[in-house]
């Protein structure tokens, strides 16, 4: 099994794969930038164990990505933020997207990103192509795309 330590590696990319190279903890953070906040809609999306869920939720807080916050006390239940650690994820993870819609979605991506300001598409560079905007996480909303399964308004509440 391939490790997650890099010790002999003077890399950033290395020590940020430390951090977010795992898909469970990546697929977390995607989530989190669709809206979903709260474990049971974590795990209902993902379709995660609840051990592994709770074990990559733990790690991305303790590493300054996620924040937890009480939402219910009794019982006590929490929801997942992204702190400004977690914004600044944002370019890795649309590149990531676009790189998927280009190469695993060809017929079209299951998600589409709209600038909230205009309603304009969000281009390979994050700009707006109506308005020409530079666009960051909190000005684009996501939107079923073309490759959308019928449940994704189901699955993200961000879709609805």
């Amino acid at each position: 099994m391939l490790g997650n330590q890099y010790e002999t590696q003077v890399c950033s990319i290395a020590r940020a794969l430390e951090v977010v190279g795992e898909r469970w903890s990546l697929l977390v953070i995607r989530d989190a930038f669709l809206g979903v906040r709260r474990f049971d809609d974590f795990q209902r999306d993902l379709g995660i164990a609840r051990n592994v869920l709770q074990s990559r939720l733990e790690r991305l807080v303790e590493e300054g990505i996620l924040e937890r916050r009480l939402y219910q006390e009794r019982p006590p239940r929490y929801e997942y933020t992204l702190t400004g650690k977690g914004i600044d994820l944002w370019p890795v993870i649309f590149g990531l997207m676009k790189w998927g819609d280009r190469y695993a979605y060809p017929d079209g991506p299951p998600v589409v990103l709209e600038h909230r300001g205009c309603g304009g598409a969000v281009d390979e560079h994050r700009i707006c192509i109506k308005c020409g905007c530079p666009l960051e996480a909190r000005d684009v909303r996501p939107r079923p795309g073309p490759g959308a399964t019928s449940d994704a308004p189901d699955r993200h509440p961000a879709l609805r």
